[in-house]
């Protein structure tokens, strides 16, 4: 039997900024969701602001920031989908206060930025950056000087998480000698070897590649005095987070001919859109790979994206499901087979739960099932019932002293 929803999904507004791939639209209209906004573009601050407080579920990618003063507008948002690794262009902890769980797609293009990577280690062995422009200048540099392969040479990866794992793997399979250094420790794939230091990485390793977030700890990890430890000719590559590498830093090393090459996929100051210039000093180099942050811009990787999120934000809409929100008590959910299905969001206090239950109980409502998880913060408490509810429950459930938010499902 179709289970009718007390929010006929019809009305539910979800809107998808930055041209996020089709699979989620299509995800969305196959799971009965039809008031789809699609938009190819990001929306400007004030936009954002002007149409925030009608949306329900909104999608964005790495251009659209949600600040506290976004998210406090957004007084019908029950979730947001970043279609993307990251979550730092979200205010995930406002977020979570306002009762609102943030969904990404950590590990849906890490094989995409894998290949990158390998391919710009190739490449700048093989010094073919430098090449191409010589070319393109009409200069024919055939010379096999400062030309390696890149089987038998030491490959140093920082942060051996779902991406930095995966180049290990294709790395190895090339002949490359797999170092990698990360602060948690992390099983070693295949015969790869765990330094105990960044500087004993560093020292030892002909290519370096950063898979590191964005943190405070990682903040300028690369910088003059870590630079000053890599040999002399190694390449050094970043496809993680533009403020993990001081690129006025490597730009003196690439100058004294310290570094044979570097790929730069991520900046600290990115442009907002095309039509904006982009500037970095890295651009006078002709040993020095740029891209747009296009690391994990595959069509695999951005349909996969797309699924993903999209069945996460659906399962959170339709039954209550947490599980790959990074803000939130983690819940899996199966579909109620009874009654009817409760949320209620509230700060984690003493004697919450005893309130929520009371609500019940006063009317006779038996609870067929009640699952709930808390973090320091917060507590997410779903509650199926196998009766029949009051008009006035909803109204009482919300009064709960400490309630930021409860949601009667179906």
């Amino acid at each position: 039997m179709e289970k009718k929803y007390s929010f006929d999904k019809k009305n539910i507004k979800v809107l998808l900024l930055e041209g996020i791939h089709q699979s989620a639209v299509t995800l969305f209209h196959q799971s009965g969701y039809t008031n789809v906004e699609y938009l190819k573009t990001a929306l400007d601050n004030d936009e954002l602001l002007a149409r925030i407080a009608d949306i329900h579920i909104l999608g964005i990618r790495s251009r659209t920031t949600l600040t506290n003063e976004i998210l406090q507008k957004a007084s019908r948002l029950i979730a947001v989908g970043c279609f993307s690794i990251g979550t730092n262009q979200v205010d995930v902890q406002s977020a979570k206060q306002l009762g609102i769980p943030v969904f990404n797609a950590p590990f849906s293009n890490t094989r995409s930025v894998a290949e990158l990577v390998i391919a710009e280690i190739i490449m700048l062995l093989r010094e073919v950056p430098a090449k191409n422009a010589a070319a393109h200048r009409g200069e024919w540099l055939k010379l096999s000087s400062n030309s390696y392969e890149v089987r038998g040479k030491n490959l140093g990866i920082i942060g051996y998480g779902h991406i930095g794992s995966q180049v290990s793997i294709l790395a190895e399979a090339m002949g490359m000698n797999v170092l990698y250094y990360d602060i948690e420790k992390k099983l070693s794939l295949g015969k790869a070897t765990s330094c105990s230091s960044l500087e004993e990485l560093l020292k030892l390793s002909d290519a370096v590649t950063l898979h590191v977030p964005e943190t405070p700890q990682t903040k300028d990890m690369i910088t003059h005095a870590t630079l000053s430890l890599m040999k002399k000719g190694s390449v050094l590559i970043n496809a993680s987070r533009g403020s993990v590498v001081d690129y006025d830093a490597v730009a003196h090393y690439l100058t004294i001919e310290s570094l044979a090459g570097v790929a730069a996929d991520v900046f600290p100051v990115e442009p907002a859109s095309a039509a904006e210039k982009f500037q970095t000093v890295l651009q006078s180099f002709d040993n020095v790979i740029l891209t747009p942050h296009i690391g994990g811009n595959t069509i695999e990787a951005q349909e996969n994206i797309g699924a993903e999120v999209a069945e996460k934000l659906i399962r959170y809409s339709d039954n209550g499901s947490t599980i790959g929100a990074v803000n939130f008590p983690q819940i899996s959910l199966a579909p109620n087979q009874n009654q009817q299905r409760f949320l209620h969001i509230h700060k984690n206090m003493p004697g919450i739960l005893k309130e929520i239950n009371h609500v019940f109980t006063s009317k006779d409502i038996n609870i067929a099932a009640q699952y709930l998880q808390t973090d320091p913060e917060i507590g997410y408490v779903i509650i199926d019932t196998e009766g029949t509810t009051s008009t006035n429950l909803m109204s009482e459930l919300k009064d709960i002293p400490n309630t930021i938010k409860t949601r009667m499902l179906y």
